[in-house]
């Protein structure tokens, strides 16, 4: 029997050499309507996981509805930086370092640490040693935001990561809001940033996408969550950066997808024309399973033309091949969606 602590995960991308297959991810797929009615699925869509960075546009929502943005001039961009993953370019920096200083911060408030920022990755390059700068960490964007809030509501900010501080339980509310879930169900963690992280069903993150993605005046937080899709749609550079799979996903949906990838496998989409959320998670972690389940799940859901195939043509099913470049098989979805009537 599937539970929270054993989801009832099932294959979903398989790894072929030659003809056999030679592994196999498992993982599930809730595909929700805005009120949270479960629309598709594939293995446990009500499979409790930790949201990761998927929450990030919830995280911001307490300080764009108080008005935030227009307090501190933040630009649309930067708007799109307090829902980043982003790869620690100079143009991320750069507009971190100004949102911070706007709202009489400094790179030294950041707690979320250090570490090599991710473009040298995305490039296929090895980062230099350390030092590494806190504003090149890809959530130093979500950081700034929080040491915003605290500035806009005179708030301690030596412990704004602390899980009773007043602005995690604005967050803690958005979270509930937007997924259905009430705070004292919320199963908490600590994220890779230090931040309060929740784990929630994969159907009540794919509810909250759906809610983010279709909202123009939002009944609980107003245009807020409009005014975070529209800058996450605009500039989705900004969200995560070149070779990124957010990147890519976002330009294919030409203002449409508005999504966010999680560590650990997880990725949260909503699509505003159909009024739906999607939330997937690949059990092991490995983004080698989850990339073409992404792809497989939306063209199963028939929102991919010939412009979004050509945008994800890299980040489908592709071959692998040797160190000699000899092609040596290939990596595939095997997601079955199957329709539910939960209505």
């Amino acid at each position: 029997m599937p539970s929270a602590a054993h989801p009832g995960h099932v294959p979903v991308a398989e790894l072929v050499r030659g003809a056999t297959v030679e592994s196999v991810h498992y993982g599930s797929v809730a595909v929700v309507d805005r009120e949270g009615r479960l629309l598709h699925a594939a293995g446990d869509p009500h499979a409790v996981t930790f949201t990761r960075s998927a929450l990030k546009p919830l995280q911001a929502l307490p300080f764009v509805a108080a008005g935030g943005i227009e307090r501190f001039g933040y630009s649309k961009a930067q708007t799109a930086l307090l829902c980043a993953s982003h790869s620690g370019e100079p143009r991320h920096v750069e507009a971190v370092a100004d949102m911070l200083a706007r709202a009489g911060n400094h790179g030294t408030d950041l707690q979320c640490g250090t570490h090599p920022p991710g473009f040298y990755d995305a490039r296929g390059d090895v980062p230099p040693p350390p030092p590494y700068s806190p504003l090149q960490h890809n959530c130093s964007g979500k950081h700034s935001g929080m040491l915003a809030w605290c500035t806009q509501h005179g708030a301690a900010k030596a412990d704004y990561l602390a899980y009773e501080h007043p602005l995690q339980h604005e967050i803690r509310r958005a979270v509930a809001t937007f997924t259905g879930i009430a705070e004292d169900r919320l199963l908490a963690g600590i994220d890779g940033c230090s931040a309060p992280n929740y784990a929630v069903p994969l159907s009540a993150l794919a509810r909250a996408f759906a809610r983010l993605a279709t909202a123009d005046v939002d009944a609980d937080y107003g245009r807020a969550p409009r005014t975070l899709a529209d800058a996450m749609t605009a500039h989705p550079e900004m969200v995560s950066g070149a070779h990124r799979s957010d990147l890519a996903l976002m330009e294919a949906g030409r203002g449409d997808w508005v999504t966010k990838i999680g560590a650990e496998g997880v990725q949260a989409i909503g699509i505003r024309s159909h009024g739906i959320g999607i939330a997937i998670k690949v059990a092991d972690g490995q983004k080698r399973g989850l990339y073409p389940v992404i792809v497989a799940v939306l063209d199963a859901l028939g929102v991919l033309d010939t412009a979004a195939r050509e945008v994800l043509a890299t980040w489908g099913p592709h071959a692998i091949s040797n160190y000699r470049g000899l092609r040596t098989g290939e990596i595939r979805s095997s997601v079955v969606l199957d329709k539910r009537a939960d209505r």
